[in-house]
């Protein structure tokens, strides 16, 4: 167990927190009832009480026998909502007092791009942490979001389900790449691409739980059993201990009696595993990433802000289970 004690002042900024295993500072957030927030928030741990000539005391611990929890959002059939999901989740997830870092493991770069950042301006990513050429230490950027990192993907994974397939270790290169940063953070969300390839197969082997989004719409079912049978062949062959976290349903619209319908066969696929917070079709929700930001800076009232907030809640209240 590693204990960092730091007392300071309010509004003072400590570069060094930057070089310590990610911590960094929180400017103006007191500890309630006399506990501190901590780099892994399940843990609390008394404090003393504050010296006379500082306002707040700040107490940041690492524990390295508590690991984040690895989740994979991942379908098949594109334009279901699975960047967006991962985008805001993890955003929420973050401004819950969370550290937490969004794997971009989708060529397309979409994820990367909706938080702003130009991938044709990057010179490594996910790509080199596959082929084992950078660590991922080395490839993770901050983002505009405090408490949310990012490990973003450029053109150059296109080329990695190729480049992978004579590789030692294969499905698991992902996998071996996260065990530097677990304990850096609570959480750590992998967008996988739209597809059962390589890519997604090392997403799966990678993660604890699978996230999987649904749009309201007939096709959107009919891939679901794919997607189950590729879950339960990495359990069997890869990874036995990989569960299904819960299906989310995107682009709902409840005035369109199909919508209704889907969310009844949602129930009959994953019996108890439905989440209760829905993504509605929004406007702005779909404007967000064309702006570079996330929804909660973009528009936090909107209907979808405040669908991806109870869906961040669902999954908090769901971590005495983890």
């Amino acid at each position: 167990m590693k204990v960092f004690f730091v007392w300071f002042k309010t509004k003072t900024r400590l570069s060094i927190f930057n070089r310590i295993s990610g911590l960094v500072p929180r400017e103006g957030i007191e500890p309630s009832w006399g506990y501190p927030r901590t780099i892994l928030s399940r843990v609390r741990l008394p404090v003393p009480p504050p010296r006379l000539n500082c306002k707040v005391t700040f107490l940041m611990v690492r524990l390295g026998n508590i690991m984040s929890q690895i989740i994979a959002i991942v379908n098949q059939k594109g334009g279901v909502g699975k960047t967006t999901t991962a985008i805001n989740l993890g955003s929420y997830l973050a401004s819950n007092g969370k550290f937490v870092l969004l794997v971009d493991l989708d060529p397309q770069s979409n994820a990367t791009s909706g938080l702003g950042i130009d991938s044709r301006d990057l010179e490594v990513g996910t790509y080199e942490i596959l082929l084992g050429e950078k660590s991922l230490r080395d490839v993770i950027i901050p983002t505009q979001v405090e408490g949310l990192k990012l490990a973003p993907s450029t053109q150059a994974l296109a080329g990695a389900a190729v480049d992978l397939v004579d590789m030692d270790r294969r499905e698991h290169r992902l996998s071996d790449a996260l065990l530097e940063v677990r304990n850096d953070f609570d959480y750590i969300i992998i967008d996988c691409p739209p597809s059962l390839g390589l890519l997604t197969i090392n997403g799966l082997v990678a993660v604890d739980k699978v996230l999987i989004p649904v749009q309201a719409e007939y096709y959107a079912l009919e891939g679901l059993s794919q997607l189950l049978r590729t879950i339960g062949m990495v359990r069997q062959a890869l990874k036995p201990e990989l569960e299904i976290l819960g299906a989310v349903l995107t682009m709902y619209d409840g005035r369109n009696r199909l919508s209704t319908d889907v969310m009844a066969e949602l129930h009959r696929f994953f019996p108890d595993r439905v989440f209760k917070s829905v993504i509605p079709r929004n406007v702005r929700l779909a404007e967000a990433p064309s702006f570079g930001r996330p929804i909660m800076e973009y528009d936090p009232w909107s209907k979808g802000a405040k669908a991806y907030e109870r869906l961040a809640k669902e999954i908090l209240d769901l971590e005495h289970s983890f």
